[in-house]
């Protein structure tokens, strides 16, 4: 099911300011990999490089050994699974955003995304612009489910969160590391990452 991604001496400067410089660090397959860093560092600019959202300057990113360059921006974003800082949620139900750019999604597979993110069936009728932070949360979670993507990046998924939210989060993430999906936290929640990450890399 999962992938494995490596970053190698990457560097990314935005409007003429170093915001990265020289990151390296990998993702396995079945790997919770917490990203720690203070707000500003560039944690949210390192989760968009990966997915080619941000152009690098210098270094490589690989997705299973290939250069991500390489591959369909389309094709890779399928593959890796970004959930933002502050997830969009379009208007409609639950159930029409987490259909919305998936050509057929069966309810059992929309029942299963849910599921998979800790979220009860029942929600798909909920309206989406009415969800909690914690709710939405989720539900941008599952929306990137239904992609089956082989890796998520995670950028700041319990801001705002209380703690009793954070720890359903932390214990979904678990589960779907155990599926074998490759998970990156990008977070300056240190506690969160102690909890529930294998392992730890400092941006800062």
């Amino acid at each position: 099911m999962g992938s494995g991604i490596e970053a190698r001496d990457l560097t990314v400067a935005i409007g003429g300011r170093r915001v990265l410089d020289g990151v390296s660090f990998a993702v396995g397959p079945g790997e919770v990999v917490g990203l720690v860093a203070p707000s500003g560092a560039g944690k949210s600019t390192l989760m968009r490089a990966l997915v080619r959202l941000v152009d690098v300057e210098r270094g490589t990113i690989a997705l299973d050994g290939a250069d991500v360059r390489s591959l369909d921006p389309c094709d890779l974003r399928r593959r890796v699974g970004l959930v933002a800082q502050t997830p969009v949620m379009l208007p409609g139900s639950v159930a029409d955003n987490l259909r919305y750019g998936v050509e057929s999604l069966s309810a059992a597979e929309l029942s299963g995304a849910l599921g998979a993110a800790g979220i009860d069936a029942a929600f798909a009728d909920r309206e989406a612009a009415a969800l909690s932070g914690g709710e939405r949360a989720r539900v941008a979670l599952a929306r990137a489910l239904t992609r089956s993507p082989e890796l998520l990046l995670l950028d700041e998924p319990t801001a705002a969160l209380d703690a009793e939210v954070a720890e359903r989060i932390g214990g979904t993430l678990r589960r779907l590391a155990g599926l074998g999906l490759g998970i990156c936290v990008a977070t300056h929640d240190v506690a969160f990452v102690g909890s529930w990450a294998d392992r730890r890399v400092s941006l800062a």
